[in-house]
């Protein structure tokens, strides 16, 4: 009997003791949550207010967050009696422990950093990285999300980008279209010529300068292959490849020049 009014006194007296420091520090875990996420809030107003670069901004925010975070565990571990110098060192223990283990998203973490400092892309910029070709919709700390000309979002990690080629097709503010049409060898190649480069500077989303550009490209097996370069903004670079190898086969054959398909003449010799 002695013994278990012992342990009761003994879980009286660290109720006693502990209880309040616990439930200080879970409300003060709770406020601390409700409060970060507040001021996350008004950081990202205040960064709408002053038109901060959209590319910078949700990356600043979301340091913001997990800074204010750290603290505040930091701090309510403190409240419960954990010293604050082990503490420390035990999460420097276990920051070295986790990074060896995930080197990669330290990697992409990284990456983030140098995008947002070197800036090869900003949000809007019409990008290809990684394989994939798309806009910037946003860049977050470890990732960079793209949608796709096919309406995909696509997420690629920052490491892997920084690490590679990146195509930035927005940043100079146009977009050669590089495009192959071929005509017949008996086809008069001047008319020709000129009928694609008449095409080209009088279509409406063909920039003036640089000056569209129409050239032999090569003399292949069925036909004499014209490179047609002509300049364009980057969000027009599909209805530009289309729209012009469309009216190209209209404007060729209405002037006779005809559009040759793959063909083999077989000679039979009789022995």
């Amino acid at each position: 009997m002695n013994r278990v009014e012992k342990y009761t006194d003994k879980g009286v007296e660290l109720v006693m003791t502990y209880g309040p420091k616990i439930l200080l520090a879970l409300l003060t875990l709770i406020i601390g949550l409700w409060l970060v996420k507040r001021i996350v809030g008004l950081v990202k107003r205040g960064f709408e207010r002053r038109n901060v670069d959209a590319t910078l901004a949700p990356f600043l925010a979301s340091l913001v967050s997990w800074t204010l975070r750290a603290v505040l565990f930091i701090s309510v571990a403190s409240m419960v009696g954990v010293e604050t110098t082990s503490f420390v060192a035990i999460l420097g223990a276990a920051g070295l422990a986790v990074g060896l283990a995930l080197q990669g998203s330290l990697s992409n973490l990284a990456g983030g950093v140098l995008i947002l400092i070197f800036r090869p892309y900003e949000v809007g910029h019409l990008v290809e990285c990684q394989g994939q070709l798309g806009v910037v919709q946003e860049i977050q700390i470890f990732t960079t999300t793209l949608l796709t000309p096919q309406n995909r979002r696509v997420v690629v990690p920052n490491g892997p980008v920084m690490n590679g080629t990146i195509v930035n097709y927005t940043v100079e503010g146009m977009v050669r279209v590089d495009m192959t049409i071929g005509v017949a060898y008996e086809s008069d190649i001047a008319k020709a010529k000129n009928l694609l480069l008449d095409l080209l500077k009088g279509h409406e989303l063909v920039l003036e300068e640089p000056a569209p550009g129409v050239g032999v490209k090569e003399l292949a097996d069925s036909s004499v292959n014209f490179a047609v370069l002509p300049y364009a903004k980057p969000e027009h670079y599909w209805a530009v490849w289309f729209d012009v190898h469309e009216k190209a086969k209209e404007v060729l054959e209405s002037n006779g020049i005809t559009i040759p398909f793959p063909q083999r003449d077989v000679h039979l010799h009789q022995t």
